[in-house]
């Protein structure tokens, strides 16, 4: 499963599938440290992917020691959410500040999180010569940066004399990514994860309408009469899975029945027939959807494109019957394409004929290209780079005087990329599309959905300071 959206999603989590015959290890150790109310366990939480750590606008909340198993880029490690340390603390806060210290002793890394908005306070400097005398590796962390011009002033924390400090905004996600990869590379060796069983072959849903080849293309590849062909449409009723090897990969092929009308319209067989192929889809990894290219792009042929497009999958649209068709069926096609599939021109399309086996062999390249797009992550500080020159050659239209500015943007997820940009205000759909068009066109994405969700920043009335919605 992933982390809640809450976070952003940009943690993989998944089950501690550990192989009990392979010891893997004792997990290295992050502590997380710093004076009350700089946002720790709002910085654990993110770190784990999930809302467990309580959180309080209130200083004090957490007191203990906490441990968190947490996992990023197939590595595992506990970090540990502690109390506020301060100096010269008496009774209960002297126990709280003495738990911190002991998480610092029994750390691998330290992560010492400060308040970018603020800066750097005498607290602050007395809990870095105690950092100093555990010799232990500190990363500096300067939280709330929830924007470039805070992040400018967090430079000022250079004077803490711990290095470069990693601006972050733990709330929403903002650097996170980096600030994962350096706990990484200044952890000692992580034990690997390793689950109960290898990952199996990706799924690959052939769906639809029906008739147009799905089975026949099933058995192309399986090299046996693995579903039931007939030229009598609906043959295929259940979800049919097959092992197939195609490009020297063994893939998990799912033939469906062909869907010809909505599912709330469909009665009887037809009905649960259209519930196994959504459920089909919703199981999958990417999609081959499958037209008739000697016939007209039709109205289910685009409802089964809009499924899988809703459903978040990869998608690669296989012209079958290519043996059939003639030069002339070829322009008027082309015409088709342009206006019937303009709003999916990322999906990659193939020409082929599983009748003949023509170009068939193209299939697995294209479903690699498209899984690859599916899962392709893009660095915090490569996207804000990026972002930053489009916004400046190209910025948001003026309305009603003042045009709405992208602060900052972050990547919420993977399967399929999903992008989040915070904002002075709503921008235009055309802009949001504008802003898709050209990150495809700078990173690629074929094959691929992406997502981008705008979120303005709230106005809290004069004199208030905006926030982000969310």
């Amino acid at each position: 499963m992933s982390g809640d959206d809450e976070f952003g999603g940009w943690v993989e989590l998944r089950e501690p599938e550990v192989e009990v015959d392979e010891p893997t290890g004792p997990r290295p150790v992050v502590a997380v440290v710093g004076r009350p109310n700089v946002g720790k366990s709002t910085l654990v939480n993110r770190i784990i992917g999930r809302r467990q750590a309580v959180v309080e606008d209130i200083p004090g909340v957490t007191r203990d020691r906490v441990p968190y198993d947490a996992q990023w880029n197939g590595r595992e490690f506990t970090v540990v959410d502690t109390g506020g340390w301060e100096p010269d603390a008496k009774d209960r806060a002297a126990a709280i500040a003495a738990q911190a210290e002991t998480a610092v002793v029994t750390a691998d890394v330290v992560l010492f999180v400060v308040d970018a908005m603020v800066g750097s306070t005498d607290v602050d400097e007395a809990a870095v010569k105690m950092l100093r005398r555990s010799a232990k590796p500190v990363i500096l962390v300067a939280n709330k940066a929830d924007n470039t011009t805070i992040e400018m002033e967090a430079t000022s924390l250079w004077s803490l004399g711990l290095g470069e400090p990693f601006t972050v905004s733990a709330l929403h996600g903002r650097g996170s990514g980096d600030l994962l990869d350096a706990i990484m590379a200044a952890l000692p060796e992580a034990p690997k994860i390793v689950e109960n069983r290898p990952r199996g072959p990706r799924r690959v849903a052939l769906v639809g309408r029906p008739n147009v080849g799905k089975s026949s293309l099933l058995n192309r590849f399986s090299g046996e009469d693995r579903a039931v062909v007939d030229s009598v449409a609906g043959t295929t009723v259940d979800p049919v899975d097959s092992l197939v090897e195609i490009g020297g990969e063994t893939w998990q092929l799912v033939d469906t029945a062909g869907l010809r009308k909505r599912v709330g319209r469909a009665s009887g067989t037809e009905y649960y027939a259209s519930l196994r192929t959504a459920s089909a889809i919703e199981a999958a990894e990417v999609a081959v959807v499958l037209l008739d290219s000697s016939e007209v792009i039709s109205e289910q042929d685009q409802r089964v494109l809009t499924m899988v497009v809703e459903a978040g999958r990869a998608l690669v649209i296989a012209f079958n019957k290519w043996d059939l068709v003639d030069a002339d069926r070829r322009y008027y096609l082309d015409k088709e394409i342009d206006r019937e599939l303009r709003r999916i021109p990322w999906a990659i399309r193939l020409n082929l004929s599983a009748q003949t086996g023509r170009a068939v062999d193209k299939l697995a390249p294209a479903l690699r290209k498209a899984l690859a797009s599916w899962e392709t992550r893009i660095p915090t500080a490569q996207l804000n780079q990026w972002l930053t020159a489009l916004v400046q050659a190209t910025p948001h239209p003026v309305r009603g005087g003042r045009a709405p500015r992208i602060l900052f943007a972050t990547q919420a997820g993977v399967a399929p990329p999903r992008f989040v940009l915070f904002t002075t205000g709503p921008l235009d759909a055309g802009y949001q599309r504008f802003v898709e068009r050209k990150l495809r066109e700078e990173f690629g994405f074929e094959g691929s959905p992406i997502d981008i969700s705008v979120r303005p920043r709230k106005k809290l009335g004069p004199g208030g300071r905006g926030k982000a919605h969310g």
